[in-house]
């Protein structure tokens, strides 16, 4: 690496801790004599507990414990997990029923947990699991996506947990009235299961009243406050830790009942607990994601420019309101609803259900992948019914450079952008002209090639205020301490980068220091694509603190007024000094004067408001119609990030959000059952896409620098994923569209695809 690491391509320097087995993930750092968790759940999705006699297992060998809601609720604990609730149309709140640690009463879904069982050895935890005497009284399975059916949840009768709505519903059916054209299309956006490389897992631990929770999670301020609220315990009580942590995608930011359980075992025991999750096991309890269906409308003039857009969806809560859910498709989704294209008259009403299936949170881009699948859909499908091109569509209805700062018709404030610039250059670098001619090549071949687009803007959210500590270590070194938590993406190279860059300390001398409540004062972890722009704009903040406490020091050593000093990314300096010292002289100098109050510093800062990253995405895909195979073929992005700090890093990021994309647009499928059995909970009935199942997929930056911060970047850790699902949806329409078919819904299975054809070859015949 050069001087500065800005725009640098630089290597992680935390791969060679990863790959040489020296990562330090939470099931290899816990506790020597740590007990062995184990959790006892539900194999029914819905039904009365008729009983649940935990003596035989409680007698065990080796069980040191058996933890059920009562004993929770015996211990005074607060055993409510947390929930958003949104505000109905009729001005009341979405249903906020109890979602308990452990089931109470009743269990609602495959896979809830019943009872902890604690023993020394894992053998030992399953052997007593067995010996729980467990009946329920069976109940209808609710699966469907509809009012009606056995009630979950008393608060919900009609199982409907909220009826949401934003715009102008009288404004928008007007522009329909008026409209010279009108285009509708039904999407699917189908369930999946996260599967991060890294289970979840935890231990937790007491020591002298105070307890410590160490989790795989994407920020520990969260969760220490729901530890001090379930148990009743001051901040002062209560340290959370992340570790390394082997992927998130917003599955891991949450409470899950197994923290809170470990907890309340590791007190009882007098030990220190452990749990970690199974492939399986995460497949039936880790929150899932997407699951929806969306209703879509466009209203035209004349000149194809849209005057309306209209959306009712229906969403799938899963069993109970888990944490940030209910947000999702409603305020989240309808952050981005209108994408890049300039219509102020809008309406988005959202039902949510509760069924009896593993609840439904945050997946990577949280609503914004969700609204942006629906709207690119619907313009794809416009184009072919108006008989026009579908890029000139949206060249014509974008938001035009000299309209910014554009303010949306859902209240969002775009900053910058630059629409047309990023899809002339992605048409360049896709190489569309060519795609005539692979597609006639194909043909021949009796293969069905598509290409698709997509084009996508993003909403940075979560907590716009981060921040900074930087102490300046005795051994010449400097530690940053950060209030977000990597689970993949690369920070510890980020963050030693940007420092490096705002203070000429070399990036090797910078250590990186996350996930430990006890270190700094506060944080938002991460989540939102947040990171890298709010934990920066905290360390610009710091820095210029540093530079104000280290000019006014060096005044008398310099024997100069303060004003007179500057610093250079690099030394201090002074006309009429010699004195040039870098920042860790000065933190030296300092060190020997005995200042020791210079060598520690921390701010908190607040973005002044969010940024907006967005792109353009085309996929081209070849069909098999003999036997319905989609492969992707290329794949070509043109993302305006702003300035980025290290492109290879935000090329992987995209890599890895494309390849999530194409594998829900392609094979992912979370499949239940009418009883609520969870059909696909191993890797032999739920496809993760492999190797072979992607392209080459070509990045390429196109910077409109943002003017939400002042180093003009934007985030981009979910962008991939936003604009993946439609480029590849499009992409199979597009191949299909010529054989007759014309509607399909991800995912893009064989079976799905040639099925398919085949109604349209018998219609045909």
């Amino acid at each position: 690496m050069e001087k500065f690491g800005k725009s640098q391509s630089v290597v992680r320097t935390e791969d060679v801790r990863f790959l040489t087995g020296e990562g330090r993930y939470v099931d290899d750092i816990a506790p020597d004599g740590a007990l062995h968790g184990y959790f006892f759940r539900s194999s029914n999705a819905h039904g009365v507990i008729a009983e649940l006699d935990v003596a035989d297992a409680v007698a065990a060998e080796g069980v040191h414990a058996v933890l059920t809601c009562a004993d929770l609720e015996a211990a005074s604990i607060n055993i409510g997990l947390p929930g958003t609730q949104v505000q109905n149309r009729d001005g009341t709140k979405g249903a906020g029923p109890l979602r308990p640690m452990l089931a109470k009463d009743r269990v609602r879904y495959v896979g809830e947990p019943v009872a902890l069982i604690v023993a020394e050895t894992m053998a030992q935890a399953r052997d007593a699991a067995e010996l729980i005497v467990f009946d329920v009284d069976d109940l209808p399975a609710k699966v469907d996506m509809a009012a009606g059916g056995e009630t979950l949840h008393s608060e919900a009768p009609d199982n409907m947990a909220f009826d949401w709505a934003t715009g102008d519903e009288a404004a928008t059916q007007a522009a329909f009235d008026a409209a010279a054209r009108s285009v509708a299309l039904e999407v699917e956006d189908n369930r999946i299961i996260v599967n991060s490389m890294e289970p979840r897992g935890c231990y937790a631990e007491w020591t002298d009243g105070r307890l410590h929770v160490a989790n795989n999670g994407q920020g520990v301020w969260a969760h220490k406050d729901y530890l001090c609220k379930a148990f009743g315990l001051d901040e002062g009580a209560v340290r959370v830790t992340n570790p390394d942590t082997g992927g998130g995608f917003g599955m891991k930011a949450m409470a899950y009942p197994e923290y809170f359980c470990a907890a309340e075992a590791a007190r009882v025991t007098g030990r220190p607990v452990r749990w970690m999750s199974e492939r399986t096991e995460a497949m039936l309890s880790d929150n899932g994601g997407r699951d929806l269906t969306s209703l879509a409308e466009f209203a035209f003039d004349a000149d194809n420019r849209i005057t309306a857009y209209r959306v009712r969806t229906r969403c799938n809560l899963g069993a109970y309101n888990s944490q940030f859910a209910q947000a999702i498709q409603t305020n989240l989704f309808s952050r981005v609803l209108m994408g890049v294209y300039d219509v102020q008259t809008t309406w988005l009403q959202v039902e949510g259900y509760y069924t009896n299936t593993t609840p439904v949170d945050a997946y990577r881009g949280a609503g914004r992948p969700e609204a942006i699948y629906v709207l690119e859909r619907l313009i794809d499908r416009a184009a072919r019914e108006l008989g026009v091109d579908p890029w000139e569509l949206r060249r014509a209805n974008f938001i035009k450079p000299d309209q910014f700062p554009y303010k949306t018709a859902t209240g969002e404030t775009y900053d910058v952008g630059d629409f047309n610039l990023v899809l002339d250059r992605v048409m360049a670098e896709a190489d569309t002209a060519g795609f005539a001619a692979r597609k006639g090549a194909d043909a021949e071949r009796g293969l069905l090639r598509g290409i698709g687009l997509c084009y996508y803007i993003e909403s940075i959210l979560g907590d716009p205020t981060e921040g900074a500590k930087v102490d300046f270590e005795p051994d010449g070194s400097v530690t940053i301490y950060v209030g977000t938590q990597s689970n993949g993406q690369g920070h510890e190279t980020v963050y030693a980068q940007f420092l490096s860059d705002q203070t000429g300390i070399p990036a090797d001398r910078i250590r990186v220091v996350q996930g430990d409540s006890d270190l700094i004062k506060q944080g938002g972890g991460t989540g939102g694509s947040r990171s890298v722009t709010t934990q920066n704009t905290a360390t610009l903040a710091t820095v210029d603190t540093i530079k104000s406490a280290f000019t006014a020091f060096l005044a008398d050593e310099m024997g100069v007024p303060a004003a007179e000093i500057t610093f250079d990314d690099e030394r201090f300096r002074a006309e009429g000094s010699n004195l040039t010292p870098t920042m860790l002289e000065v933190a030296e100098m300092a060190r020997d004067k005995g200042r020791d109050e210079l060598l520690s510093h921390h701010e908190r800062a607040t973005l002044p408001g969010r940024s907006y990253p967005n792109g353009a995405h085309v996929a081209e895909v070849v069909v098999d119609p003999d036997t319905g195979v989609v492969t992707t073929d290329r794949y070509t992005v043109v993302d305006d990030f702003g300035n980025l700090i290290n492109p290879m890093l935000a090329e992987g990021q995209v890599h890895g959000g494309v390849v999530q994309g194409i594998g829900q647009a392609v094979q992912e499928r979370v499949v239940y059952d009418a009883d609520g059995q969870l059909l696909t909970a191993t890797f032999m009935d739920y496809a993760l896409p492999r190797a072979a199942d992607v392209p080459n997929i070509s990045f390429t930056s196109e910077p409109v620098p943002s003017t939400a911060n002042v180093m003009g970047m934007k985030g981009c850790g979910e962008a991939g994923t936003v604009g993946a699902l439609a480029a590849i949806a499009n992409a199979v329409q597009d191949a299909l569209w010529e054989q007759g078919v014309r509607q399909a819904d991800m995912p893009f299975t064989p079976h799905r695809v040639w099925e398919l054809l085949q109604v349209e070859k018998i219609a045909a015949e």
